[in-house]
């Protein structure tokens, strides 16, 4: 038998592990945290060492939150229960990083993971979201806090159709998401000024 504290734990030390800042000190030798805005995630390494690198990150960004989960469904037989805490844990390990004095990124990429897993639907959903809000305003934060907002809906509307999902789901999708939007508080004070960086507008 499993001892059950084995699943907040490593999941909260996948989501820790800074990708990103790896990746730029690998690729340059330098510390994303002092560049562009400082954040570890895909974004900021794009800025920094270009779009394959930041590509990469996105990817084992979203790959720990989703393999976190996938070893909750593994262990305990699909108990949604562990689910949530382990998407939960991932996600706190990225934002909060016990490698990075407990900072780390803004959660976007590994709360996509973590819910692949939960409601693949709603992510699909929030995606488009995100595609939209991008193509309309060229704000990538803007998108991501769209998309990070509208996340519970969807997760309410797609997890089980015509059903209120459990009660554990529904709160961690608004715990996740609330905390996406605070993690970027800096960026959205950026858009209301109208200082915040644009994605080139390229037809």
């Amino acid at each position: 038998m499993k001892p059950l504290w084995l699943i907040p734990v490593i999941a909260y030390f996948l989501g820790s592990i800074p990708f990103g800042y790896l990746i730029v000190k690998l690729a340059s030798g330098g510390d994303v945290r002092q560049s562009g805005s400082g954040n570890i995630g895909a974004t900021n390494v794009t800025r920094a060492v270009g779009k394959i690198a930041g590509l990469v990150t996105l990817v084992l960004d979203a790959g720990k939150g989703y393999f976190a989960v996938w070893l909750a469904v593994r262990w305990f037989h699909a108990d949604i229960r562990w689910e949530i805490i382990a998407a939960v844990c991932a996600v706190l390990g990225h934002m909060f990083s016990c490698w990075l004095k407990f900072r780390g990124g803004k959660g976007v990429a590994t709360g996509l993971g973590v819910f692949l897993l939960i409601c693949w639907q709603a992510i699909v959903a929030a995606l488009v979201l995100w595609l939209i809000v991008l193509a309309f305003w060229r704000y990538i934060s803007l998108a991501s806090v769209a998309a990070a907002a509208a996340l519970p809906f969807l997760v309410y509307v797609y997890y089980a159709p015509h059903h209120a999902p459990p009660v554990s789901v529904t709160a961690a999708s608004a715990f996740i998401a609330a905390l996406i939007i605070f993690k970027h508080r800096e960026n959205i004070g950026r858009v209301i000024a109208g200082t915040e960086h644009r994605i080139a507008n390229r037809k």
